[in-house]
């Protein structure tokens, strides 16, 4: 399971909640039965606009990825999609990430919100989920947008481990917050106190997976036929900015434009989080 424990499943809801409220935005809920697990999406915005799905990354819920960015249901119908196997209120089943299955999932939402000409944002493990949909099944799909997206590349192994993966396991022994600043230091570029207590919250009640991430192959990468724009942060460790940009502009034939967010580490701040925003808006 991915939650250690039903206590600590109440505690990460409790703050879950506590962002959706605090975002002080019309929403309604709605659960998506589908052949991977129930699947709890946020819906923002008039219906009548185009719909645009976001997805979230690892160890984040939707009301997070929502208050990234509050203007996107200005222009669009927004989709946030709580990810299987994460601190959300979707279903605790981890699929397999050498599959298709996480397009698949996904596309099995989509359809049953009965969505077409879907504008794909995706964020981190969002951007792995939004390019799986891609190999996997490209049809609802009009645009894509990936920042600092997980299948591309990966970052010096070594390094994430020193610099990351040994306070983080330092953090889960110990509940000291000297290494939860180390890990938080490294992923986010600015980070507020409710991504410290959630993330904190995550960390020491979820069993999080750190097995190797895979990398989409060239020949998967030809074959897909949807416009992308790709936002690579330039500091992030895991998924190095200009290492991403090079093979991006190598694989991807449909590739619409690449951004390099300078000095950005892997969770880029709310000055950059705007740029994205007013992007996908203008290109509405």
């Amino acid at each position: 399971m991915f939650f250690k424990s039903q206590e600590g499943k109440s505690k990460i809801l409790s703050l879950y909640n506590q962002k959706l409220n605090e975002l002080n935005i019309e929403y309604s809920e709605k659960l998506i039965q589908n052949q991977f697990g129930a699947t709890n999406v946020i819906i923002t915005g008039d219906t009548k606009n185009p719909p645009l799905v976001l997805i979230h990354g690892t160890g984040g819920c939707a009301p997070q990825i929502l208050d990234s960015f509050p203007n996107l249901s200005s222009k669009y119908c927004v989709y946030a999609v709580d990810v299987l196997a994460q601190p959300t209120k979707s279903a605790e089943n981890r699929l397999d990430m050498k599959s298709l299955d996480y397009g698949k999932w996904l596309v099995e939402v989509i359809q049953k919100l009965d969505l077409t000409a879907v504008t794909l944002v995706g964020f981190s493990f969002g951007g792995f989920i939004s390019l799986k949909t891609l190999e996997f099944d490209e049809t609802l799909i009009k645009k894509a947008y990936l920042i600092a997206p997980v299948y591309i590349v990966n970052g010096n192994p070594f390094t994430g481990l020193f610099k990351m993966f040994i306070p983080l396991k330092k953090f889960t022994k110990t509940n000291k917050s000297k290494y939860l600043k180390k890990v938080m230091n490294v992923l986010f570029s600015e980070a507020d106190d409710f991504a410290f207590q959630f993330m904190g919250t995550t960390f020491q009640n979820c069993n999080m997976d750190f097995s190797p991430l895979p990398v989409i192959s060239k020949n998967s990468a030809k074959e897909i036929n949807t416009p992308i724009t790709i936002f690579a942060s330039e500091k992030d460790i895991l998924f190095p900015g200009k290492k991403m940009v090079k093979r991006a502009e190598r694989v991807f034939p449909t590739l619409s434009e690449t951004v390099l967010l300078e000095g950005s580490k892997h969770v880029p701040n709310a000055k950059n989080f705007k740029k994205i925003e007013d992007l996908i808006i203008d290109k509405n």
